[in-house]
């Protein structure tokens, strides 16, 4: 076993492991502390795959900008009086019934699809080599010769400014 795939496994058990507290945890704010862990380890995850750009995406979008609406929203709704924030649901037993559902049609996917990327003998992908991703999404938004995505890129982040300004608006104190 290479040390890729140990940092993987270590990756992958604290993913589960911070999943399981997200959803079991009583303080609500715990539980979106842990999903900071989620979302670090998905990252952690994406580099080991070589997507750097989604790895920083993942970080940036989903631990910074998402945990942190979450954790805006607890603050808004002023829950500080109530020792458990996350009560318990009854349904334990039909969603484990749908996870292993979900989990084994996922490993059925991934085992017999025909869209699987292919390996060569040496375990390595048919991807070429010295391929960037971020150069090549670099490439895809800015470049003038192909088609560019600079006005949805721009559109977008005219979105996320309108929900900055809605969201400091909404918790401003009159």
């Amino acid at each position: 076993m290479d040390l890729a795939t140990v940092i993987f496994w270590i990756f992958a058990a604290i993913l589960v492991v911070a999943a399981l507290m997200v959803v079991g945890l009583r303080n609500i704010v715990h539980s979106a502390l842990a999903l900071v862990v989620v979302f670090a380890m998905a990252a952690g995850i994406y580099v080991l795959l070589d997507a750097q750009f989604i790895a920083i995406v993942q970080i940036l979008i989903y631990a910074g900008a998402v945990t942190i609406l979450i954790l805006f929203a607890l603050m808004l709704t002023r829950i500080a009086g109530q020792p458990r924030t996350n009560p318990t649901n009854k349904l334990w037993g039909v969603a484990m019934v749908i996870c292993a559902l979900l989990g084994a049609t996922i490993i059925y996917a991934a085992t017999y699809s025909s869209h699987m990327v292919a390996t060569t003998s040496n375990g390595s992908s048919q991807l070429p080599a010295n391929i960037n991703n971020v150069v090549r999404i670099g490439q895809l938004l800015y470049s003038p010769t192909t088609y560019s995505y600079v006005l949805p890129f721009e559109i977008a982040s005219l979105v996320l400014l309108v929900a900055i300004v809605g969201a400091i608006v909404i918790g401003r104190e009159d």
